[in-house]
């Protein structure tokens, strides 16, 4: 029996079409694709579309997922310390102001929930779970002392009870991972699934601050972990997909277009892959703001605090 394609979008009146269009134009000048180029034909985002229209057809609010906001880098080059500081700010403070401007076509508004990872790889990025407990605490403070009020915070402490971490760890890898071995297959023959591997590698073998052996053993033993960030990334997207159902997909990563997943720019970067918690924010004499590496705005700035703590650096 022949089957009809799926429709580009959803069966719903004109009127909920162009409302479900009218947010992803808000959405689409933020998208962060693979070629770094921004790419504004709604057309091209018709998975989007699909997941944004029954919500706008039904006059509820958009629900937004965002797996991201894990925790520091442990790498002292790359960031100023351990807790959320103006790379975290300005990226909340930028969801909110998305789903405020989603408001502005879609009066029953958005919602963003921000599924902080950390706890799904604390043993794969080598970051103890206190220190990503305390990032996760100061990430809630953060968005309840700037009030902004269309941003939730969900983690590994929401599911499976007082189990330890180790074993919701394991919970969630055994019923949502892919296996190793399918996945190496993917990473040899899909392109995104292999940038996805290579950065991932990248960002582990630079996250690595001390490393006994010799740069040949660390690369090969942050590739094994790469392997594994995946897989987890995976489970804890499948998770994510039951405990938020109906929700839009977003992604810190690069995501090319036609994708089930909305690859979102939080701040500007030179590097795609740059995220607050792998970078500092540097601003400059204009009042632009930009993320880099601490040791590279250190030899461009000064330091500015926020309430006692490190905050970012600002042109001298």
């Amino acid at each position: 029996m022949l089957t009809r394609p799926a429709p580009p979008y959803p069966a719903v009146s004109a009127s909920h079409r162009a409302t479900a269009e009218a947010v992803l134009a808000v959405l689409l000048p933020h998208h962060r694709s693979p070629d770094g180029h921004r790419h504004t034909a709604p057309g091209a985002f018709g998975a989007q579309h699909r997941q944004i229209a029954p919500a706008v057809a039904a006059g509820k609010p958009i629900r937004f997922t965002l797996p991201g906001f894990p925790c520091k880098s442990p790498n002292p080059a790359k960031v100023l310390g351990p807790l959320p500081d103006e790379g975290e700010r300005l990226s909340l403070r930028f969801l909110d102001g998305l789903c405020a401007r989603i408001a502005a076509v879609h009066p029953p508004g958005a919602r963003v929930v921000i599924c902080s990872d950390g706890h799904v790889f604390s043993d794969l990025v080598q970051v103890p779970d206190p220190h990503i407990d305390a990032y996760g605490d100061a990430l809630r403070a953060l968005i309840r002392d700037e009030g902004l009020a269309h941003l939730d915070v969900f983690d590994l402490r929401a599911v499976h009870g007082d189990l330890p971490y180790d074993e919701k760890r394991a919970q969630v890898h055994a019923r949502w991972a892919p296996t190793l071995e399918a996945l190496r297959a993917q990473t040899r023959s899909d392109p995104e699934t292999r940038r996805l591997y290579q950065g991932i590698t990248r960002f582990l073998v630079e996250d690595t601050a001390a490393f006994p052996g010799t740069r040949s053993a660390l690369q090969r033993a942050c590739r094994a972990r790469a392997y594994g960030v995946i897989q987890r990334s995976r489970a804890w997207g499948g998770l994510i997909a039951e405990h938020h159902p109906g929700a839009v997909r977003l992604s810190i990563h690069p995501q090319p277009c036609g994708s089930a997943k909305f690859g979102i720019r939080l701040l500007d970067a030179p590097d795609v892959w740059m995220t607050p918690w792998h970078a500092c924010v540097f601003r400059h004499a204009d009042g632009r703001r930009e993320l880099m590496r601490r040791a590279d705005a250190e030899r461009l700035g000064r330091l500015v605090l926020r309430r006692g703590r490190p905050s970012h650096f600002e042109a001298r």
